[in-house]
């Protein structure tokens, strides 16, 4: 089945001019987000990333270059038709902007309140997307009753009530706490899976990335900088901006009270095995441990599931004679799918 990209973004180009100052916040960003994906834009803080996505439903209006949805190229429409277009691209915030003189019902309504459509299919949509998002029961109510979870889930409601073909979040959950985040997140995953909505999220946490998301673009100082499916760029981050990305999701990190308190032998070898394939679940341990004579013992562990493929490391120490302990190592080295590196300096 061939691909198709219902969003393309060519050679874009941004740059704000404040009086004789110019500041260049996208630079040349070619980028395909394939249609039916849950698509991940990550960078820091002053990368583009709200640019990039405010580009895409014509909020912002790119200096150079074009976007496309579809077959219509966005940065040559005209207000009116820009207006259309966001009702096939909705997009949701960090900051939920609900009116909070208005009950939930009315404010999951509001995109549609002057299409004059009958009372009674405004109010059975309405009830349907609160329904979606577990919040039926909160229609009569006023957001300043709702906790930030349930704002945001009537800010996604309201986000489709146009019946979109694309839902942006521009950093949707990062007004959250982890536990909401998470049940956010589920949120999208299933408007994805059941109404085949392609969801394009924009965050600097890699964590909702690893969650979530199909495929991730890293952007960095306004370009990209790797892209392509989640698991390869985590199992293989080509750039170190996204090797910082990837160690903020890792447990396997070591101060120097943990290494004290292991009180490892001296004839001990402290290493870090990540595993980066289908393979994790391989028995490598017992079987070097076994050829070589050597005792493994695991210290830290970190395995999680990305795409239904599993993907971690461990820190073990290797205790034995030296010749033992050389050879276990230079063994791990060419098992394939794993990666092994010395832990040699401890802070």
């Amino acid at each position: 089945m061939v691909q198709t990209n219902i969003i393309t973004l060519k050679a874009v180009n941004k740059i704000f001019s404040e009086d004789e100052n110019a500041n260049q916040v996208l630079s040349g960003v070619n980028l395909k987000i394939p249609t039916g994906s849950v698509f991940g834009i990550i960078g820091y803080s002053g990368a583009g990333k709200s640019t990039l996505i405010r580009c895409i439903n014509g909020l912002e209006t790119p200096t150079s270059g074009t976007i496309h949805y579809q077959d219509t190229v966005v940065n040559q429409l005209n207000e009116k038709e820009l207006i259309n277009l966001r009702g096939q691209i909705s997009m949701i915030f960090q900051q939920f902007n609900l009116m909070p003189q208005r009950t939930i019902a009315q404010n999951v309504a509001l995109p549609i309140k002057y299409k004059h459509l009958d009372k009674q299919v405004v109010n059975d949509k309405v009830d349907k997307l609160l329904d979606l998002v577990g919040l039926k029961d909160k229609k009569d109510d006023y957001p300043s009753s709702l906790s930030g979870g349930q704002k945001q889930r009537v800010a996604i409601a309201r986000a489709l009530i146009n019946d979109p073909k694309v839902l942006l979040c521009d950093e949707a959950t990062s007004a959250l706490d982890p536990e909401t985040t998470d049940s956010i997140l589920s949120i999208l995953k299933e408007l994805n899976t059941k109404l085949k909505i392609t969801v394009v999220i924009v965050t600097h946490e890699m964590k909702v990335i690893e969650q979530v998301c199909d495929q991730i673009a890293v952007l960095d100082n306004g370009k990209i900088v790797e892209q392509g499916d989640v698991y390869d760029v985590f199992a293989h981050p080509s750039q170190p901006i996204t090797k910082r990305f990837v160690d903020t999701t890792t447990n396997l990190k070591i101060d120097k009270a943990m290494y004290d308190a292991w009180r490892l032998p001296s004839n001990s070898l402290l290493v870090r095995v990540t595993y980066n394939n289908e393979n994790t679940i391989d028995p490598v341990i017992s079987n070097v441990a076994r050829k070589f004579n050597v005792d493994i013992s695991i210290l830290l562990a970190d395995i999680k599931l990305i795409q239904n493929k599993l993907i971690g490391g461990l820190i073990i120490s290797i205790e034995g004679y030296e010749d033992d302990i050389k050879n276990a190592y230079e063994d791990f080295i060419h098992n394939d799918g794993v990666l092994v590196e010395v832990i040699d300096d401890v802070e």
